[in-house]
């Protein structure tokens, strides 16, 4: 399926968003070799971050693990744009690990289901392809207090 990522993104109702800029001193996605390393990816949606705030179960003015989910989503979205700005989405040949980090509230154990909406959007896209390594880790705080950040290698033709 290599070379119709693009196309599938289409069929998916999926249009890339814009590369969110860098807040810091560094790129989106750096290219080495065969392989395209993204910088953490915030859920920036329209120049600014979406899901504000520490995950936990049930505690009202904090985000929910859904909405972390739907985060995280944002992020990969993100990421694959940083990708395609760089080498194109279609040089795309699997990707190979994602990293996910939650701003977690104490005693948030459920990193790993929020990570998942970063891995279902893979899949979706790239099917077998986009079955890759993933580590999902909670943390005290994220840049600008986003809830969720992401970043992946994927290897490209």
């Amino acid at each position: 399926m290599a070379g119709t990522w693009s196309q599938r993104l289409a069929e998916l109702g999926i249009t890339l968003p814009s590369v969110a800029k860098p807040v810091a001193s560094y790129v989106p996605a750096v290219r080495s070799g065969n392989m395209v390393y993204t910088s953490g990816q915030l859920p920036i949606i329209d120049g600014k971050v979406d899901f504000v705030g520490k995950c936990a179960e049930g505690a009202e003015g904090l985000v929910s693990p859904d909405q972390a989910n739907l985060a995280a989503r944002h992020c990969a979205l993100n990421a694959l744009a940083a990708i395609d700005a760089l080498v194109g989405i279609d040089s795309v040949v699997r990707v190979v690990k994602v990293v996910g980090f939650v701003a977690s509230a104490p005693g948030f154990t459920g990193q790993p289901t929020v990570v998942n909406g970063a891995s279902d959007l893979l899949g979706e896209v790239f099917g077998e392809a986009g079955v890759h390594a993933r580590s999902a880790v909670g943390v005290a705080e994220l840049p600008l207090g986003a809830s969720v950040e992401v970043e992946m290698i994927v290897e490209v033709a």
